[in-house]
């Protein structure tokens, strides 16, 4: 990864990472709804977690790093279970793209550490 690379994947893992806490934590937070309640707030997550899975996309555009093509099939994996209404499973396949997401963080920092950029 070039430095530029770096510094992009960086931001975008803090930001695709607060985006995925957010899921999860509204996820557990409908467990305790019923009804329409559950419906509104199952329908604002999926939105919410579409627009985490356009932010992977962009990284993986702008940093070619494998584990975003990882995190995304896990974010549409997500998808797919919050539409089938099998919320503990999604939240499965978030806890596996917030790892993935977080390794490129990781990786990142530590590039821009050995290079003297922080």
């Amino acid at each position: 990864m070039k430095t530029n690379q770096a510094v992009m994947a960086f931001s975008q893992s803090e930001k695709i990472k607060a985006g995925l806490i957010w899921v999860s934590q509204i996820i557990e937070f409908m467990g305790g709804l019923s009804g329409e309640q559950k419906s509104g707030v199952q329908k604002s997550v999926i939105v919410l977690l579409r627009m985490v899975a356009q932010e992977t996309a962009l990284a993986k555009a702008l940093t070619g790093h494998e584990d975003w093509k990882v995190s995304e099939g896990h974010i549409e994996k997500a998808l797919v279970m919050l539409d089938s209404g099998v919320e503990e499973e999604a939240m499965l396949q978030i806890a596996r793209a917030l790892s993935k997401v977080t390794n490129v963080g990781q990786q990142a920092m530590t590039q821009l550490q050995e290079s003297g950029h922080l």
